[in-house]
């Protein structure tokens, strides 16, 4: 068991709370029960399970080299308030363009919350695949990671330039959506053909001008309230939602 937090692993396990460290490794942590699960049951790597001592660990976990750490190491090497005593060192995964038809991309999202919760409700609409641009927060970051409450693991999403990105796909026959509140129409007015790429921006500025010239259609939703304007994880899925119908 492991007890000291100046052991080397123990340094290098914690070290993954920084993006630096995170790329040069290729590796990533997860925490707890439902994301080590989570992370079993799909086609990603499993490099090492965590276990505080004195808790009990699921039974698919001895599959896979286990280490067993006191209770300060896992707080050390662990992000939440409340640790549930097991995590994973995870491989971080090249993953797999497989003939998309709805694909949701994200420019400059800065909040872990925001981002995570739009790639879960990406896999949970059934879009096909998030492209994530390079402006946003990292796709690795532990709170973006909990956020997706492990759909990370089971919808493809990619790390790319968008503005490299978005022409392949206009040439493969995808009407690109982008959402914002100048010289745009209502979402309900726009034609939901068979290939369409959902573009959302930052929180506070939007899509970028530059990614909006490329779009195909100026899309909001419209605002009955007061309020200024909806959230962008929520305008995201109200949107994902009626595309896919």
């Amino acid at each position: 068991m492991l007890t000291s937090v100046k052991n080397a692993q123990v340094k290098n396990w914690a070290k993954l709370k920084m993006k630096k460290f995170r790329m040069k490794t290729g590796m990533f942590l997860v925490e707890g029960e439902h994301l080590v699960t989570e992370v079993h049951h799909s086609n990603w790597e499993i490099e090492q399970i965590i276990v505080q001592n004195g808790m009990d660990a699921p039974e698919f976990a001895f599959d896979y080299s286990i280490t067993i750490v006191a209770e300060n190491v896992f707080q050390h090497i662990t992000d939440t308030r409340t640790p549930q005593g097991i995590a994973a060192i995870v491989k971080m995964k090249e993953q797999e363009w497989v003939d998309p038809h709805t694909v949701l991309l994200i420019d400059s999202v800065q909040d872990p919350g925001n981002l995570g919760t739009m790639i879960r409700t990406a896999d949970a609409v059934g879009f096909d695949a998030v492209i994530v641009g390079g402006k946003s927060v990292d796709l690795y970051n532990e709170k973006t990671v909990r956020s997706t409450q492990g759909s990370l693991f089971h919808i493809p999403v990619f790390q790319e330039k968008l503005s490299v990105k978005i022409p392949p796909l206009k040439e493969k026959g995808f009407a690109v959506w982008a959402t914002t509140l100048d010289q745009a129409m209502s979402y309900k007015d726009v034609p939901v053909t068979s290939k369409v790429a959902l573009l959302v921006g930052n929180e506070g500025n939007g899509v970028d001008g530059s990614l909006l010239d490329l779009a195909d259609y100026n899309v909001k939703i419209p605002i009955h309230g007061q309020a200024e304007s909806l959230n962008v994880s929520v305008a995201a899925g109200i949107l994902m939602y009626h595309i896919k119908g």
